[in-house]
């Protein structure tokens, strides 16, 4: 594909970069908003789009909501402690939702197990792994071990890379695997099991056959992420369990638990790892907080930036992608989030100074779209005052 050329889904690649910032300040119109959330709400990036698709339906329609929750209308409680209430009410009918947290401005307002271990019990989190690990090349830029995403798998870990792979291999960049867009046939999916039952999984991953150009369509897969966590573990000389413990670790106090290793030793990128619901919660506030938490600089703020402006996006929910977040625009406001396999997620709320945080039974897909869409809906409906 041809830089700029359009591909089955519409989209025209590159995207071009967009935040807050470029939108008109009408846009930005709300009758009550701080100047601390204002300044901290401009400097994230959404795509300018009018409408989100679901997995299994049109452009602009959302799935019927399961029988067991009836969202209420988000225009009919007002404070804040109306809205929250009305939030808790409605997620306790979800029957397969483990947890909720919300914390507003720093301040945790609900924090609930309704069913399952606590709120401060570690669970298995899938995908949102995928943030995390994205987080962790963030700070290994900061730190030099990463020049910058545009270092090629060539210059990275030349000696990962197998020998019958295809030369474009050795020219994908970080950012490439940070969006998706490497353009191998996925790891995720039908292919997964395959792939995880292989003895060698980066080679796996490297050694697949290209179904689009690099930097082409987004092609969901988790082969990237591990691909990802090879690369830091290669160039920082310490284990992906190693820098989670002491880049983000030490500094939120999140005690990282050892998680899936691949046949080489390897901890694998983006997936498996454990979080409890309040570790989420704070995880998604340091980047609501651009980067810094109790006054120190974790992340840099042009990386939450980065990370929250849109680059590609999902063909399966329509929604845009930016550096290992998934970004929505909800009328005039909108929100970040990371998600998980089964229901697990993280949504970030920059306009209303809101982190989300919720956990679902894991063992009960949320493919087809219909779950994940009411989940969005429960945030939106009540959080959201576009």
């Amino acid at each position: 594909m041809s830089v700029g050329a359009d591909n089955q889904y519409g989209v025209r690649y590159p995207l071009p970069e967009k935040n807050l910032l470029a939108l008109e300040p009408q846009a930005l119109k709300k009758t009550v908003i701080t100047r601390r959330r204002l300044l901290s709400a401009m400097c994230v990036g959404f795509c300018n789009t009018t409408s989100a698709r679901t997995e299994t339906g049109p452009a602009g329609v959302l799935p019927e909501l399961q029988s067991e929750s009836s969202i209420t209308d988000s225009k009919a409680p007002r404070t804040l402690t109306e809205r929250i209430e009305a939030l808790r009410v409605d997620a306790s009918r979800i029957d397969r939702l483990r947890s909720l947290v919300v914390l507003h401005e720093g301040r945790t307002v609900l924090a609930e197990a309704f069913s399952g271990p606590s709120v401060d019990t570690a669970v298995n989190v899938k995908s949102v792994s995928k943030s995390l690990v994205a987080s962790l090349v963030g700070c290994a830029i900061e730190r030099q071990v990463i020049p910058d995403v545009s270092m090629t798998l060539g210059d990275a870990i030349p000696d990962l890379i197998p020998s019958n792979a295809d030369p474009r291999v050795a020219v994908l960049t970080v950012a490439n695997l940070l969006t998706m867009q490497a353009g191998l046939q996925r790891t995720s999916g039908p292919f997964y099991g395959t792939w995880v039952a292989s003895d060698d999984w980066v080679k796996y991953v490297l050694s697949r056959r290209f179904v689009d150009e690099p930097g082409g369509r987004m092609l969901y897969s988790t082969g990237d992420w591990h691909v990802l966590g090879a690369l830091l573990s290669k160039l920082s000389d310490a284990s992906l369990l190693e820098l989670s413990r002491e880049w983000l670790g030490k500094p939120l106090d999140i005690d990282f638990a050892p998680w899936t290793r691949d046949p080489q030793g390897l901890f694998m990128g983006g997936n498996e790892m454990s979080l409890s619901p309040l570790h989420m919660a704070k995880f998604g506030e340091l980047y609501r907080l651009q980067g810094i938490w109790n006054d120190q600089q974790v992340l840099q703020s042009k990386w939450v930036q980065q990370s929250f402006t849109a680059r590609t996006h999902s063909p399966f929910s329509g929604d845009d992608y930016g550096y290992g977040w998934f970004l929505r625009r909800v009328g005039t406001s909108g929100f970040a989030y990371a998600r998980g396999y089964g229901g697990q997620f993280i949504h970030v709320l920059p306009f209303e100074g809101i982190t989300v945080a919720m956990t679902s039974d894991w063992t009960r897909s949320a493919r087809g779209g219909v779950y994940t869409e009411q989940l969005h809906k429960l945030v939106s409906s009540h959080l959201l005052q576009a």
